[in-house]
């Protein structure tokens, strides 16, 4: 006899709690020792000099590298719904992150 909560083989079953907060981040440190890979989650405003952790992950190296394959392909996804994502060119980290950017106008016809 089979349980009537069980989940099809192979899926699942992912519990949202009703009062989950979402968690805006724009900046991530991370580190790693020879088990874990640490994420450090935070938000960094404009033009001042420091950021505020919200939320640390810490996976293993194979979850890590599972993660990194299904960035890469659900950012391949938006970018075929929405277009390529422009990334700003910078010389520095420092500039990426403290330097305003603005998308490049359309191109005139």
């Amino acid at each position: 006899m089979t349980s009537p909560n069980k989940p099809p083989a192979g899926r699942v079953q992912v519990e949202l709690p009703a009062g989950l907060d979402p968690v805006y981040v724009n900046f991530a440190l991370i580190t790693h020792s020879p088990s874990e890979i640490i994420i450090d989650c935070a938000q960094l405003m404009p033009q001042v000099m420091q950021a505020r952790i919200k939320t640390r992950l810490v996976l293993t190296p194979m979850n890590a590298k599972l993660l990194s394959r299904a960035l890469v392909e659900h950012l391949g996804r938006y970018e075929t719904q929405h277009g390529e994502i422009k990334m700003p060119d910078a010389s520095s980290l420092a500039d990426q992150l403290f330097r305003s950017w603005s998308p490049e106008p359309p191109p005139s016809e």
